[in-house]
């Protein structure tokens, strides 16, 4: 009798790493409201590809749609050095946009923006207190939280 035993190598995607800081010349290529992180360069066909997992700071929710570039590049200038994004996957259709990147633990249906607040809770509590300071991000919350870039 014979067997045969076949072994199937599976390919697991690592998350892709964040882009934390908007003045790294590697951060490049991303849409004004993003938050950028590495995605795979082969031809494999995907549904989705994440992030590894990070924290951010909920600065402010509003209506589906209706965050501004004027909007972060203002809160932006607070926190040079942490990346100031905003939900708006699906909210360019109407513009020919492609636009496909949404994030874990936050409802669809509203916007909000956010800015990465680091790889640790320990370093999340530390911004928001940064945050806090400012006075401008009343009930501002801290959320663990990865990118999905969604392929059409």
């Amino acid at each position: 009798m014979f067997l045969a035993i076949a072994f199937f190598a599976v390919v697991v995607d690592q998350p892709g790493k964040i882009c934390p800081d908007p003045r790294d010349a590697k951060c490049v290529g991303w849409t004004w409201h993003d938050l950028g992180f590495a995605t795979p360069k082969d031809e494999i066909a995907r549904d989705e590809f994440r992030s590894e997992p990070f924290y951010a700071v909920v600065l402010k929710t509003l209506p589906r749609c209706k965050v501004t570039r004027a909007q972060l590049s203002e809160i932006q200038k607070l926190f040079p050095a942490n990346k100031v994004f905003a939900s708006r996957s699906g909210c360019d259709a109407e513009e020919g946009s492609d636009e496909a990147i949404s994030y874990t633990n936050v409802s669809s249906k509203v916007g909000f923006i956010a800015a990465y607040a680091g790889a640790t809770r320990a370093q999340a509590a530390e911004f928001l207190k940064r945050v806090n300071a400012t006075g401008k991000f009343p009930g501002a919350n801290v959320r663990k939280m990865q990118a999905v870039l969604n392929y059409p």
